[in-house]
């Protein structure tokens, strides 16, 4: 089953004997065994039973909170793994040493170069010319190797980034949407709406690996310090973005699976949402991606997306324990 999203408001999460149930207005929603959960999202009000709690903190599942919109609000974390020689490993490694450099060429190559390939394959499939905005990351992938300081690579991680967002909207092929900027806190138009919702379910799932394999998530190297941001996480979900949620939420409306009407708009604020039909629609298309397989380039066998941030995580552990002589960033053609 994977992750279970939780989507009622006033929700209450129990458990019976091996079960974990989900019930609301005096109607049980779900009612699925504990062995198939491996994650537990809420996004909005619910109430958790003690006996969830110490269930979930046993079986090392991690279980976050989201606003209805999608905010990252917390999560309940298990206990780290025993495995020190990790964090040790990780913590030698704090920037500005080689280790840190590496890492940080790795995750913004990895991320630039899945954002060229997602404005490649959009340029064979349609008739857009997006030849600019290519040159333009080519431009910030290239100097990365020879680049000595972890603020230069941020900067041609930025450079890339506005190249890829300048030309998101001509990837959008379904009526009714428009993309102009990046705007978050709160999103105030569909397509940042579906994108900043799928990057805190990402963060979710990336951050529950990272804690697998037995990280300390708030020491990051791309990410600077800050209290309370899980760095590393957010380091590894770079490259993530593109070929996971970027890729959802451009199928889900040029399939024209999402449409205008699954979402609204808070007159106050003017922050964007999706309506309860179209958030299970959106947590459907992201489990369905979580869930298929492709080819890993570099263990060149198939895996799912929800196995490769754990498959990733564990590269980046036995580079940063010297296992290795380098940490491959997934880049998907």
């Amino acid at each position: 089953m994977g992750t279970l999203y939780i989507t009622q408001d006033d929700s209450f999460i129990g458990k019976t004997d091996e079960r974990l149930t989900v019930r609301a207005n005096k109607q049980t929603l779900l009612d699925v065994p504990l062995i198939k959960v491996e994650g537990v999202v809420v996004l909005g009000r619910a109430t958790v039973s003690p006996a969830v709690v110490i269930e979930l903190l046993e079986r090392k599942i991690a279980l976050s909170f989201l606003t209805a919109t999608g905010r990252y609000l917390g999560r309940l974390e298990p206990e780290l793994t025993k495995n020190i020689f990790v964090r040790s490993a990780q913590w030698k490694a704090i920037a500005p040493s080689e280790a840190a450099l590496h890492l940080v060429r790795g995750f913004v190559r990895g991320k630039l170069k899945n954002y060229r390939n997602a404005l490649l394959r959009g340029q064979r499939e349609f008739p857009v010319q997006l030849q600019t905005a290519i040159t333009q990351i080519e431009q910030a992938i290239a100097p990365i190797d020879t680049t000595g300081a972890i603020d230069s690579l941020r900067g041609l991680e930025g450079s890339g980034s506005a190249a890829y967002f300048g030309s998101f909207n001509a990837l959008i092929r379904a009526e009714g949407f428009q993309f102009t900027t990046r705007n978050r806190r709160p999103p105030t138009d569909p397509v940042n709406a579906l994108l900043s919702l799928g990057y805190a379910l990402l963060r979710h799932d990336v951050q529950s690996a990272v804690n697998l394999v037995g990280f300390d998530p708030y020491l990051g190297y791309l990410h600077t310090e800050r209290y309370g941001r899980p760095s590393l996480a957010l380091d590894l979900m770079e490259e993530f973005r593109p070929i996971v949620v970027d890729a959802i939420v451009l199928g889900g409306l040029n399939r024209r699976v999402l449409s205008p009407q699954h979402f609204v708009t808070e007159p106050l604020s003017g922050a964007v949402s999706l309506t309860p039909e179209g958030l299970r629609t959106f947590l459907r298309l992201y489990e369905q991606k979580k869930q298929s397989k492709f080819k890993h380039p570099v263990l060149q066998t198939q895996c799912t997306y929800q196995e490769a941030f754990e498959i990733q995580a564990r590269l980046m552990a036995k580079y940063l324990m010297g296992e290795t002589d380098k940490y491959p960033p997934l880049v998907l053609k």
